[in-house]
This record gives structure tokens, sequence and C-alpha cells, in this order.
């Protein structure tokens, strides 16, 4: 089972290494000692805990969708040609790229500092792993 030392899990949860020890001192989050007797948090325990404390900004749009993958954020970027537009958002900690018609970009407003909603429905994730051999 993998394991985390405490600054790993802060950086992972994007807090900071002294929140990470607030909330094993609670016991909200357990940890033990590795064969270094160092404090470690259990992978499973740590994901458990990431998904129980996950917190969105609420989603300004009043839709129902399929798509489950609704990241709230601010535009940061928009380029232009005659056609087609990249736009960027960063929605928490994910940096969100788009490309969609020019059209797309001035009918919805989208311009730097814009609140949007990037939706992802997609059949493919590519999902990888650090330092992993094939």
């Amino acid at each position: 089972m993998p394991q985390f030392r405490i600054a790993d899990a802060a950086r992972l949860l994007g807090v900071s290494d002294d929140t990470v020890r607030r909330w094993v001192d609670a016991g909200t989050l357990p940890v033990q000692a590795d064969a270094s007797n160092r404090k470690v948090i259990d992978g499973a325990a740590l994901a458990a805990f990431a998904r129980e404390h996950a917190t969105a900004p609420p989603d300004p749009s009043d839709v129902q969708s399929s798509a489950r993958n609704r990241l709230v954020g601010l535009v940061t970027s928009v380029v232009t040609d005659r056609v087609m537009a990249q736009v960027e958002m960063q929605c928490g900690p994910h940096r969100i790229v788009s490309l969609m018609s020019s059209e797309a970009v001035r009918e919805m407003g989208l311009e730097p500092g814009a609140l949007a909603v990037a939706v992802i429905k997609s059949t493919t994730v590519v999902v990888e792993t650090p330092g992993a051999t094939s």
C-alpha cells in the first residue's frame, strides 16, 4: 500500500504542511510510523480524506447534465483568430484549455476574469503513474 509523508500529502491536498499536521493532531487524518519512524499517511486513507473534504465552488449554471466533470473557474486567457479560439481557465489548482469557435467566444462573452464552467465528458481518460515500469 502506498504511503505519503506529511509534506507530500499537503502538496496533493493543496494545503500547507501545518494544516495536515493539525488534521493529524485532531485525529481527522490517521498516521502511522514507517520503517524509519517517520509519520506517514496510508494512500487509501489519504484518498478517502481527499474525496470527503473536496470542496468546489458552487456551479453558477442551473443545468442538468450527464457530464459529471464540471469545473468552475475563471477565464485567464483568450486567443482568437477569424475562425477558432483557445480559451484557458483556472479551476482551482487545475489549468483547463479549450478550443472552440471564435463565434462561441463572442456569444458567451468569454474574456479574462469571466466566470465559467468547464464541462468535460470523454470516453477516453489516460491514467499515468510516476516512475512506473512497463
